[in-house]
């Protein structure tokens, strides 16, 4: 059954724009993760709407129950793309894509809040894309071996991992990136993203309390376990590294 499903969920990556935005006005053709919005040939500016989930919002339980989904993404998420349109509104970066947005507004100092909640935007479609049902384990025989060679083994990665994530303090996120080659693991604080550098994202777990609160209350450590034993989405980190 967990084959199938996996088997089900690669097929569905391959026809279907990759964050699934359906009708929204933010989308993409196939798995890049610097740039995803702007392939898309739908619309990618405002006003920007929440992105439709890759799962059924009861799909990740019992790990992340939909409980969690519902303010996680129905509020949260959703709030972020709300503050962002009423902030871009009537102003040039009406006319920008979501990825401009970030770039423009993490140079200026005087749009701190649009940063803040387009960065938001991005990291959290990329965090719901990052986890799907029936995910954990090692991931594709390629991707397994450049993490062996770049962390020494892939027991190396997991528990770097597991330290990036465990000690952000605060709020924030942990974050599988290609660099000049290279894998490793950055975090970065609130909604601070590796899309304003040179780092090319794999993927993410979300650190924020709202991601997991109400699931495992004060257990980081936990969470950030289930994230890599039942939740990791290795056919996206795969892509994103092909490609």
């Amino acid at each position: 059954m967990q084959q199938f499903l996996k088997r089900k969920f690669i097929k569905s990556s391959l026809l279907l724009p990759f964050f699934m935005l359906g009708a929204c006005k933010i989308g993409f053709n196939k798995i890049t993760s610097t740039n995803f919005f702007s392939q898309n040939k739908m619309s990618n500016h405002y006003p920007f709407q929440l992105p439709q989930l890759p799962y059924a919002k009861n799909a990740l339980a019992p790990y992340i129950s939909e409980n969690t989904i519902n303010y996680h993404y129905g509020k949260h998420h959703q709030a972020y793309i709300t503050n962002l349109n009423n902030l871009i509104a009537n102003t040039e970066l009406a006319t920008k894509t979501l990825e401009e947005i970030i770039k423009i507004s993490a140079s200026d100092k005087t749009k701190t809040a649009i940063f803040n909640n387009a960065a938001q935007v991005w990291n959290h479609t990329f965090y719901w894309h990052s986890i799907m049902p029936n995910g954990g384990g090692k991931p594709s025989t390629d991707l397994l071996k450049k993490i062996e060679l770049d962390f020494g083994s892939y027991e190396n990665f997991i528990a770097e991992f597991k330290n990036a994530a465990a000690t952000q303090f605060g709020s924030g996120w942990a974050w599988l990136v290609l660099e000049e080659n290279k894998l490793k693991i950055i975090k970065t604080g609130n909604a601070e993203t590796p899309l304003t550098t040179n780092a090319k994202p794999l993927l993410t777990i979300d650190v924020w309390e709202h991601a997991y609160y109400l699931d495992f209350q004060n257990a980081r450590p936990n969470y950030i376990d289930t994230f890599l034993n039942h939740l990791i989405n290795w056919n996206f980190a795969y892509q994103n590294f092909k490609n």
